[in-house]
């Protein structure tokens, strides 16, 4: 079963931003963080593969990420499976090492 990958704004946004960060430090490091697109759309073919976020039981959510990187510089792709439309919401990309979401980052 093949699931329809979706990026929500905030993602999209965290992408761009990222990206120029990366740019920004290393031309080379930032070629390697369009890997990062690929990874997410691989989501498409077996989205429950990655574990349940942290966030997902107070959110009550079906809510996963996908770790992204290496130590030190691993970021947390947080999304949702909606299995009723076949699809994965991307909600955001963020460095491993920031705070836990609130339900209100969520939203």
């Amino acid at each position: 079963m093949t699931y329809l990958v979706n990026f929500a704004a905030r993602s999209v946004r965290d992408l761009e931003i990222l990206y120029v960060e990366k740019n920004a430090a290393e031309s080379h490091a930032a070629a390697r963080w369009y890997n990062v697109e690929q990874a997410v759309y691989a989501l498409a073919s077996y989205p429950d593969r990655c574990p349940v976020a942290p966030e997902a039981r107070r959110a009550k959510r079906n809510l996963r990420h996908l770790l992204y990187g290496k130590k030190p510089h691993v970021y947390r792709v947080i999304y949702e499976v909606d299995e009723g439309r076949q699809a994965v919401w991307v909600l955001t990309i963020r460095h491993g090492a920031r705070r836990k979401l609130k339900t209100s980052d969520l939203a």
